[in-house]
């Protein structure tokens, strides 16, 4: 049970940030209101960082900013860490 709970919990985090990132990115060709660097760069520490990566590859969105892709690789490594640690000592 708790693998599955941890399997949802990622795939709704990854989602929330590709969509933020696709919100973003359409409100960027507007000139509108757009969703703050830091929101996106806490969603990623939560655990969004692939969907952050698909977004940045399918919007062609936030791709000249290196910020983003130094940000959302540490997070997928650092969520990679822990999700191979909580295995590893059966805590799922």
């Amino acid at each position: 049970m708790p693998t599955k709970i941890l399997l949802v919990y990622y795939l709704i985090i990854n989602v929330v940030l590709f969509i933020l990132m696709g919100i973003d990115k359409a409100r960027a060709k507007k000139d509108k209101w757009r969703v703050p660097e830091s929101t996106l760069f806490i969603v990623s520490f939560l655990g969004g960082a692939i969907g952050g990566l698909a977004a940045m590859r399918v919007f062609h969105h936030k791709t000249r900013k290196s910020s983003f892709l130094i940000i959302y690789i540490i997070s997928l490594i650092l969520h990679c860490a822990l999700v191979f640690l909580l295995f590893k000592n059966n805590y799922i």
